[in-house]
């Protein structure tokens, strides 16, 4: 399976028995799926099968699903709400007018809303054909739209996998650092217990208790061992595809706990060096994990 973005857009026009009509579909980043419609007067009853349509092939991002249209050749039927119009003319008449204002013409009534409608004369079986050739419409449209999802999720897939390589060898780096020789750890150990052991405040009985605190934060085993089981799994799910953003997003902040531990827990320069390497590494490939749908 491909890996996709949440990022996209794509626009398919078409003519229908008279009338103009196109596709607008575009999608951004977020944590899950959000449609958001925008049909024209007469095709609101297309927005569940719209919805359906959508949902079945995206599972995360906001997407923006608009639909404009726009009839030819058919003159519309202009209506003119004589009630309204009378009422206006007749208020306007009774009114004392100040010095200077000139009294209402027809066309300035007739500008006032709700005085003149504009209908377009519809046929409901026409329509009803416009709406199915709408939706095939949608159908490419969404096709457009996937594929330049997937287009960017493989340039995405290559970034991650860079970075993830990166990570990897960082580990590596860490795992075989010098300051992590049980010599050079004895060494420091010495140095820790022979500074406790030489205040004289300090209580004796406590020596061996203190000694083990210090031996075991100077283990950093758990953390490496840890980071490259995640490294593993970013890696196996870059391998399988999908719909795999939120599994990456948190396999990646648990990259980051893991390397956070790991700065914490050494007191070697060269070690702790390696870890805010990793760091930054590991918060760019988050930044691009998030663009995964």
């Amino acid at each position: 399976m491909t890996i996709a973005s949440m990022t996209g857009f794509a626009r398919i026009p078409g003519v229908a028995r008279g009338f103009r009509w196109a596709w607008e579909l575009k999608s951004v980043n977020a944590k899950g799926l959000d449609l958001r419609l925008r049909l024209p007067p007469g095709f609101d009853a297309l927005e569940p099968e719209v919805r359906g349509r959508l949902g079945k092939n995206l599972s995360r991002g906001t997407c923006y699903a608009t639909l404009s249209l726009q009839r030819e050749g058919a003159a519309p039927d202009v209506r003119i709400n004589e009630p309204l119009l009378r009422r206006l003319a007749e208020t306007l008449g009774a009114m004392q007018l100040s010095p200077g204002l000139a009294p209402a013409s027809l066309d300035g009534l007739l500008a006032v809303r709700g005085v003149v409608e504009i209908c377009e004369a519809e046929d409901e079986a026409e329509l009803a054909r416009v709406q199915e050739e709408a939706l095939a419409g949608l159908d490419t449209a969404i096709a457009a739209l996937l594929a330049m999802r997937r287009g960017e999720g493989a340039a995405l897939a290559e970034i991650v996998a860079a970075r993830l390589a990166k990570i990897a060898a960082l580990r590596k780096a860490a795992d075989e650092s010098p300051g992590r020789r049980p010599e050079a750890i004895r060494a420091r150990l010495a140095e820790s217990i022979a500074l406790i052991a030489g205040n004289p405040k300090f209580d004796e009985a406590r020596l061996y208790q203190e000694a083990l605190l210090l031996a075991a934060k100077a283990d950093v085993r758990e953390e490496l061992d840890r980071l490259a089981t995640h490294i593993d799994a970013i890696a196996a799910l870059l391998a399988r595809g999908g719909a795999i953003g939120r599994r990456l997003d948190f396999l990646a902040q648990e990259l980051g706990r893991e390397a956070n531990t790991l700065c914490a827990k050494s007191n070697d320069a060269a070690l702790t060096s390696v870890g805010l390497d990793m760091r930054v590494e590991i918060e760019q490939l988050r930044e691009q994990v998030q663009n995964i749908e």
